[in-house]
């Protein structure tokens, strides 16, 4: 076994795409996991005596550690050294996921799954920049459409995945299912994965120390917002005094961990590469990239569930063909982005995903299977052209020894846009519908004549059928009542399609910003 990686290594040909394989294992497998929990809420609260509202914090739980943890991966790397760090991550990962899987109350299971998110925030910005040194600078696209399959295909087969696996067999699965992964890629990385010469270590020997205010401020800042976010609309938003609170100790904790770090000489994060426009425009692109890749994932699932009563799994196979294209499109971008500039590539795939939102905007309560699947089919194919280009932008300019910092905050983006894109979905429905169905209920009255005409149609057909004329009266109007609420929830969710194309389009102006970033050549200056 040995001999076989020692060759491997030895061959400059395979080897990039071996640390590529191994890396994106965990990457998956992490992606994963912030989503696959979703579909086995209602098994998770049954089997365990709790409420569903008390089981969302199974999602809420992973989040939050799993924020805190993206933006320190740098310092941690320096500090410990990047393999063993991630290894470390690996271990805590497979082994909470382990006692996900076999938690037997909810607590425990909450505390579990804080411990997964810990585990688990290191893996995608150090799997990123791993893959980005593995690769030379022509390849370093082809890189990222590697690292963005994982990243854009774990979402997508999440909820599929965690149906099937709950329906099948039992919701602890889903947790199971990581350990045989995180033992094949512990092996691999410890064979595989070596820290670069250039990766510099400061331990407690260099006088380093844990900066406990910054890590702090941090972890306060990141874990009230996403309590914000993930219980907002359940609290009606700033109507709640809990939610007031936790925004203002959010916001005081972020601006004080910026401004913390910033002073600093070794910070825990490095806000100071924010100062290179290209890096900075980049993350805010990735911040709207995760707003509206998280948010309409979440969206049409839930108009086909809620609206045209498909099921969680054939919802999920409306998704997945879109999870297909992406596969098939990111190696074929990273070509491009040989040829082409990555900022026309990024306007290209803005302007593809942003009309078809506004196609879904189309929708209506009598579209088929087919109809919809291929609307997701056509932003997925508009997706492969932002990741990948987005990523190589943002990186062009920033030295390979701050790779590990950039990556987490570039993360990070993407991570709370997914956050924010979610809240935004959840808000706008439950606000728009309530708007249309205050819209339409004025029709619904004795002065209207298409409202009686139905009316009085299903109360003759309800009679006949042998019901008494008072009973068929009260269930004509409620049959009426209950057409009015679907039309009502599909004008809001043609809003929010509306208003998620708008906001993409919104990326456009952003790309003139950018410096230029030649195919094939390496920066002139690092800045």
């Amino acid at each position: 076994m040995k001999q076989l990686f020692a060759s491997a290594r030895q061959n400059g040909e395979t080897h990039p795409w071996l640390v590529a394989a191994t890396v994106m294992l965990a990457v998956f497998m992490e992606v994963l996991d912030t989503s696959v929990a979703n579909v086995a809420l209602p098994h998770i609260a049954g089997n365990l005596s709790a409420g569903v509202d008390e089981s969302t914090w199974v999602l809420t739980s992973y989040l939050v550690s799993n924020a805190i943890v993206l933006p320190l991966t740098g310092w941690f790397s320096t500090l410990f050294g990047r393999k063993r760090f991630y290894m470390t991550c690996v271990v805590i990962f497979t082994i909470s996921s382990m006692l996900c899987g076999l938690a037997p109350s909810l607590g425990l299971l909450v505390f579990f799954r804080i411990l997964q998110g810990a585990g688990g925030g290191a893996l995608q910005p150090i799997s990123q920049a791993i893959l980005m040194e593995s690769f030379p600078k022509e390849k370093q696209g082809m890189a990222m459409a590697i690292f963005g399959m994982g990243v854009v295909m774990a979402p997508i087969i999440g909820p599929t995945l965690g149906g099937w696996l709950t329906d099948s067999y039992s919701w602890r699965w889903i947790f199971l299912i990581n350990v045989p992964v995180g033992v094949i890629s512990l092996i691999l990385t410890y064979f595989l994965i070596f820290d670069p010469p250039f990766l510099v270590r400061k331990g407690w020997k260099d006088g380093t120390h844990i900066d406990f205010i910054g890590v702090g401020l941090l972890s306060v800042g990141l874990g009230f917002l996403q309590v914000v976010l993930d219980k907002g609309q359940r609290e009606d938003w700033f109507e709640s005094h809990f939610i007031v609170w936790c925004a203002i100790v959010a916001v005081v904790g972020l601006v004080a961990a910026f401004l913390w770090e910033l002073n600093r000489r070794d910070p825990i994060v490095d806000f100071r590469l924010l100062k290179d426009r290209n890096f900075l425009l980049a993350t805010v692109t990735m911040f709207v990239l995760g707003f509206v890749l998280y948010g309409s994932t979440a969206l049409l699932p839930i108009f086909l569930q809620t609206l045209l009563g498909y099921t969680a799994l054939l919802s999920g196979l409306v998704l997945s063909p879109g999870g297909i294209v992406v596969v098939f499109m990111l190696p074929l971008v990273g070509k491009l982005l040989t040829r082409i500039e990555a900022r026309w590539l990024v306007i290209c795939g803005v302007m593809i995903v942003a009309f078809s939102l506004f196609h879904m905007a189309t929708f209506n309560l009598e579209i088929d299977f087919r109809t919809a699947m291929m609307a997701r089919i056509y932003q997925s194919a508009g997706m492969a052209f932002l990741f990948v280009p987005i990523n190589v932008m943002a990186f062009y300019f920033i030295p390979r020894e701050k790779f590990n910092n950039a990556t987490g905050i570039i993360n990070l983006a993407r991570n709370i846009g997914g956050s924010c894109g979610i809240a935004n979905v959840v808000t706008v429905l439950a606000r728009r519908s309530q708007f249309h169905q205050n819209m339409l209920v004025s029709h619904m009255t004795s002065l209207d004549a298409p409202y009686q005409g139905m009316v009085n149609g299903a109360r003759q057909l309800l009679f006949g059928a042998g019901s008494s004329p008072a009973d068929a009266l009260a269930q004509a109007q409620g049959m009426a009542y209950g057409l009015l609420q679907r039309h009502a929830a599909m004008l809001a969710f043609v809003d929010t399609f509306w208003l998620m194309g708008l906001t993409f389009l919104s990326l456009i102006p952003l790309m003139f910003l950018m410096k230029k970033s030649r195919p094939h050549r390496a920066p002139q200056a690092v800045h």
